[in-house]
């Protein structure tokens, strides 16, 4: 056993020497802004906006072909995945109750399956890989100061002309790629232009759709916009904007020039205030969250996959499964919880506005009994 040991440890390091020499091609261009594939004025086409269409596609052919033959009793492909729905919705109802359980589940688990499915398809081999070559000729450097452009081999397939990265030979460490900002920029992209190489900005086809602020912005709003539909729904508009705001005490101080009344009032008004920049703020840390983590970990994929090519990037990949889902998990709870926050908020503040009544109704009726 320790004779074997040995020998995957000696063949790991072997492989990733092999990858660091001989399949090291140019390091990425890494940018947070989406690459644009085609313009139509006002409209632009990005990578990630293709790769949203293309998730939500999958999603509902995958549905399409696991329920069309659906049977009362499940096996099979359905029984897993009726084990796997029943689970989550098993969880929201825990902590939401059976009643608002109903409601929230729809949102919540949409929200979830949408972005573990879009973190787990980024994974797969397409991203960043396969694109459109943006040519930049030598006149045109000047044009991108803060680019990078590759230099490619042409090959034809078939009909069609293709670009192709070439791994590096044995007189080189790396794949070629020229950084159009640096001094001299100019003559190295006539050199391989002259040479009959293709030299330009590489816009990959697919994306992360999660390495698009967009995105989880979007899905930041939905969820929030979700979470104030129940909150309003629960009790009306009028008793759930006094979660933001509260002016009862603070009128009440004002007419009958009680002052603890009036400072009572205050501190409610200003703990309105704080609960209204909460739910602005909540928007900006869904939105963080996820963009962060995910943008973070395409990156550590990318210079990996740069530094070793083998071997040495697959535990990364396990790490960014296991993130995927992390993220997908937390934005829906977070969705969960602050609905039920929501909902909780109303009831209480229904249970409090009934109370006060009540207890203003039992001091008018003694006052209206007490003797003079």
């Amino acid at each position: 056993m320790r004779g074997r040991g040995r020998l995957l440890l000696l063949g790991a390091v072997l492989l990733a020497v092999f990858g660091f020499v001989f399949l090291r091609g140019p390091s990425p261009h890494i940018q947070i802004r989406p690459e644009v594939l085609a313009d139509f004025g006002l409209v632009k086409i990005t990578n990630t906006m293709v790769t949203s269409w293309l998730v939500v596609l999958l999603l509902v052919g995958l549905v399409f072909l696991l329920t069309r033959r659906w049977e009362l009793v499940p096996r099979g492909a359905q029984n897993f995945i009726e084990a796997i729905i029943e689970a989550f919705y098993n969880l929201v109802t825990n902590v939401a109750g059976e009643k608002h359980g109903r409601r929230f589940f729809p949102v919540v688990a949409t929200i979830f399956f949408f972005i573990l499915f879009a973190n787990w398809f980024a994974l797969t081999p397409l991203f960043n890989v396969v694109g459109l070559v943006k040519q930049v000729p030598a006149d045109a450097v000047a044009e991108h100061p803060e680019g990078k452009a590759f230099v490619m081999e042409k090959v034809d397939v078939g009909p069609l002309p293709v670009g192709l990265v070439p791994f590096p030979g044995l007189g080189q460490w790396q794949g070629e790629a020229i950084e159009l900002g640096e001094p001299g920029a100019q003559e190295e992209v006539r050199h391989a232009e002259e040479e009959g190489k293709l030299v330009g900005e590489f816009l990959p086809f697919l994306r992360s759709m999660n390495t698009d602020v967009n995105m989880p912005l979007a899905l930041a709003l939905a969820a929030t916009i979700a979470v104030e539909y129940w909150g309003i729904s629960s009790l009306g508009v009028g008793l759930y904007a006094s979660k933001f705001f509260n002016f009862g005490r603070l009128r009440r101080g004002l007419l009958s020039l009680k002052p603890s009344l009036l400072f009572e009032g205050i501190i409610d008004a200003f703990v309105g205030f704080l609960e209204l920049v909460s739910e602005l703020v909540r928007i900006i840390s869904f939105t963080f969250r996820l963009f962060g983590n995910m943008f973070a970990g395409e990156v550590v994929i990318l210079m990996f996959t740069f530094l070793t090519p083998l071997l040495l990037t697959l535990p990364f990949y396990g790490l960014e499964v296991f993130v995927g889902v992390i993220q997908a998990f937390i934005f829906a709870m977070l969705t969960l919880v602050f609905g039920v926050m929501a909902v909780s908020h109303g009831e209480h503040a229904g249970e409090a506005h009934e109370a006060e009544a009540g207890h203003g109704a039992e001091a008018t009726a003694v006052a209206v009994h007490t003797p003079r």
